[in-house]
């Protein structure tokens, strides 16, 4: 495909379609398919924290739009504010934790792309991957292993 048939413009507050509907705090931006699978964006509210988990094959970019998050890597916790920029590369265990109220709202980009692919797949898991309400590590892995992250489950 020519790379001008590539060209994407969204305005603001739009979304790149997806094969199962999102809720409005995760707006794709950028899918894997887009990007011939160079990399996946999206604007992320962070309403829930996300628990500890390693990505095994792609680096995670994370840039702070709005409010404060709380970024565990490395078994230190990291206060991001706005304008902040935090790397996460593969391999590395870490968490998203909001720090602020109204929650954070954050760019997520992740390369190789697929993190659009895996959000959709929770999504469409439904409440099966919850406890109580919050993400549920034991629940998420089985939907997590098929894109190379795995959640940590012990204490």
């Amino acid at each position: 495909m020519p790379e001008e048939d590539r060209f994407i413009l969204l305005e603001p507050g739009a979304a790149r379609p997806g094969r199962v509907p999102l809720p409005p705090a995760f707006a794709v931006k950028a899918t894997t398919a887009d990007t011939e699978g160079r990399l996946s964006l999206l604007e992320v509210t962070l309403a829930k924290d996300i628990p500890r988990h390693t990505h095994h094959r792609a680096d995670e970019c994370i840039y702070v739009l709005e409010g404060v998050l709380d970024i565990e890597f490395d078994d230190r916790t990291h206060p991001a504010p706005r304008g902040t920029f935090a790397l996460l590369p593969r391999g590395v265990p870490h968490a998203l934790r909001r720090a602020s109220d109204p929650p954070p709202r954050v760019l997520q980009i992740s390369t190789p792309g697929g993190w659009e692919r895996y959000v959709e797949d929770l999504f469409a898991a439904g409440p099966t991957v919850l406890t109580a309400g919050d993400l549920d590590p034991a629940k998420i892995n089985p939907v997590a292993a098929r894109h190379h992250i795995t959640y940590e489950t012990g204490p």
